[in-house]
Formats: C-alpha cells, sequence, structure tokens
C-alpha cells in the first residue's frame, strides 16, 4: 500500500506565501479546474447548462463570472474553464460532465494549473513588469490570456483595487513563481 501525501504545486506540504511591501503572493492549490468545450452542433445547449449553472451568466470575450462557489471564464470561442472550490469540488469534472452531457467536452485540469494570489497596493506595478497587459483598466471579472516568463498564463481580475488570480501551467510552477516574486522585488 503506497502512503502517498499532497503537495502544492510549489512542492510544499502547505502553500508558499511570499510578502514584499505589503503586497502579498500566495500559492492557492485549494482550485477545482475543468475545461468546458460545446460541441459541434450543441453550442446553445451548452451555453444554456453553463448559464443555469453560473444563475444565469456566460462569460463572454475577455470575461470572467464571480459566482460562489463555481466561477467561469472564456478561454476561446464557446470555450470555459471553470473553476469551484477543490475541498468541496474534488469531483468537478464528473459533476459538469454529468450536467452537460453530450453537448460539451469536458476534462479535468486541477493538476494541470498552478494558481496564484497577487494582492496588495503594489499589484499593478508588479503585473506591469510581468506582461503586456493594461492592468489598470482591467474591471472586476476581467480576464486575459498572456504571457509571463515565457509561460502562457491567464489572468483575472478579481478585485478592482489590489487582487488578481494567476493562473499557469503546474509543470512551471516554479519557473512562474521566481517570475512574479521577482518582479515584486524589482517593482515594490
Amino acid at each position: 500500500m503506497h502512503d502517498l501525501i499532497a503537495i502544492t504545486a510549489l512542492g510544499g506540504l502547505e502553500p508558499r506565501v511570499d510578502t514584499v511591501a505589503g503586497t502579498i503572493l500566495s500559492e492557492n492549490p485549494g482550485l477545482a479546474l475543468a475545461s468546458v468545450h460545446a460541441r459541434m452542433g450543441h453550442e446553445d445547449a451548452c451555453r444554456a447548462h453553463l448559464a443555469d449553472l453560473l444563475d444565469g451568466q456566460v462569460p463572454e470575450v475577455g470575461r470572467t463570472v464571480l459566482r460562489d462557489p463555481e466561477a467561469a471564464f472564456w478561454t476561446g470561442p464557446d470555450q470555459w474553464m471553470v473553476g469551484a472550490p477543490f475541498d468541496t469540488h474534488e469531483d468537478l469534472a464528473a459533476e459538469l460532465k454529468a450536467r452537460f452531457g453530450d453537448t460539451a467536452s469536458v476534462s479535468e485540469q486541477t493538476d494541470a494549473w498552478a494558481c496564484f494570489d497577487l494582492r496588495g497596493p503594489g499589484m499593478a506595478a508588479v503585473i506591469e513588469l510581468l506582461c503586456p497587459i493594461n492592468i489598470r483598466q482591467m474591471q472586476t471579472g476581467d480576464a486575459q490570456r498572456t504571457s509571463i516568463h515565457h509561460l502562457g498564463c491567464f489572468v483575472l481580475r478579481r478585485d478592482p483595487s489590489d487582487w488578481v488570480r494567476i493562473l499557469g501551467p503546474r509543470a512551471s510552477a516554479t519557473s512562474l513563481h521566481h517570475a512574479v516574486l521577482s518582479a515584486m522585488r524589482s517593482a515594490l
């Protein structure tokens, strides 16, 4: 019998938290993720299922729907990433597959992505060093696909003043964390 222990994307038993000049970078291992792709000919039905899940809303281009416990953001034409707390939605992909049936292809994404929350008064200055998005123009619920340290990432604006969520490839979590922390030390 194996004695397995869950570790975070950065390899720790507990999420890593770094603070520089009042701005906090937190590793967030508590997010379950699944991608939803509408199947050809079932786009309207898929959108209806997603709207039902998200209280009548469907994320459009460059947007998220922030809702408890589920949230979703647009990733491409008729494609979305759905997130929920891992503690209560460990089988998120299976839950969504049961809901969407043949209208969508659903795939597990939890272990494919590392999630970091960046909060504090220096958040905008840090993001400006990291990637070519106009963070000061982004509003709550905006989502941008971008490159950070040569990694394809998503930046989601959670709060208009000081909070963004960064999703990047889990296989490169250490590199992404290093890039964000280096930008924090440089900008703040």
